[in-house]
């Protein structure tokens, strides 16, 4: 039991670290971190559905669309209907909005080399083996 005592621990400073990192990098761009969040999954996804993005991030439509409206008004963001559902409307990045990402995906690579620098290349694949299989649980 005191193992899963330590790893809880390890688990919390790490995820505290990581927030206040975040948070210092999202206060030099000026938006929250749920926008950069909303930004994040469209770098990585493309153009979605309110529907499915709001799944992503882990909230409700009427709380994404909030997100998006500010998004949209920033111009990081643009909706567009759909091209075989005319009831849907699909939200994607501009060229702004990819801009962002880039720059806040690069701050992240950055990061993640520094945290694995110490790693050689055994550690680093079980630490990437580790992490694929924690992610399946959520």
């Amino acid at each position: 039991m005191k193992d899963i005592e330590q790893l809880n621990h390890c688990i919390i400073e790490f995820y505290d670290k990581l927030s206040s990192w975040e948070q210092s990098v999202v206060k030099e761009l000026h938006l929250s971190l749920a926008q950069v969040h909303t930004i994040e999954v469209l770098g990585n996804h493309n153009a979605m559905r309110m529907r499915e993005l709001a799944d992503k991030l882990g909230i409700t439509t009427g709380t994404l669309t909030v997100q998006v409206d500010k998004l949209v008004n920033t111009g990081f963001i643009e909706r567009q209907p759909h091209h075989s559902d005319r009831r849907s409307i699909l939200v994607k990045l501009t060229e702004s909005g990819q801009n962002i990402y880039k720059q806040h995906n690069d701050l992240h690579l950055a990061l993640t080399q520094d945290i694995t620098a110490k790693l050689d290349e055994d550690d680093t694949a079980v630490l990437l083996k580790l992490f694929k299989k924690i992610n399946c649980e959520f």
